[in-house]
């Protein structure tokens, strides 16, 4: 096996993670859809220092994680939003954060990718976005009164991944 696969099993676990969350979703398992998606933010931790560490960064590798990213961390998390907190009672206001949300990062996710990255992230990163708005949700889950607080929430994080805030990579 060649060591640039090993990274890209992460990646795609991150993925399988965000699938995963999706479907746990449409269920109505709200809590194990979030532990899906928080758990393919910890993969989404390692699977670029592993690259990096056995020399295996490659532009795929690059794109896989982005496209993963995206899925895990900005389709999931909004999808989790509009079962949970019944947005689709609202029309029109209840889809529009769903839409935004993953919109947002992905131009986060492709302005990263066109950039030299030089140790600061411009925009807040999708993976730290997806995962603040899943812990507000489980932690507000039996609240369905709070669904404009949820609204707002999303409209904030889609806000900050496409503002030009700079943030120190840790």
């Amino acid at each position: 096996m060649q060591r640039g696969f090993i990274p890209n099993i992460l990646t795609f676990l991150n993925l399988s993670l965000g699938i995963l969350s999706i479907i746990a979703t449409v269920k109505g398992d709200y809590l194990n859809s979030g532990l899906f998606i928080l758990g393919a933010g910890l993969v989404d931790r390692y699977d670029g220092r592993i690259a990096r560490l056995l020399h295996a960064e490659s532009p795929l590798g690059k794109e896989l994680d982005s496209l993963s990213d995206l899925v895990s961390f900005g389709v999931a998390p909004a999808i989790q939003a509009y079962f949970m907190f019944g947005l689709e009672e609202l029309t029109l206001l209840g889809m529009l954060p769903v839409l935004i949300f993953p919109v947002a990062g992905s131009y986060r996710l492709a302005r990263y990718n066109s950039q030299h990255f030089d140790g600061v992230f411009m925009g807040l990163p999708i993976t730290i976005a997806g995962c603040v708005l899943t812990l507000f949700l489980l932690l507000l889950r039996n609240s369905l009164n709070l669904r404009f607080l949820v609204i707002f929430l999303m409209f904030s994080l889609a806000y900050l991944m496409v503002s030009t805030i700079k943030l120190q990579k840790r």
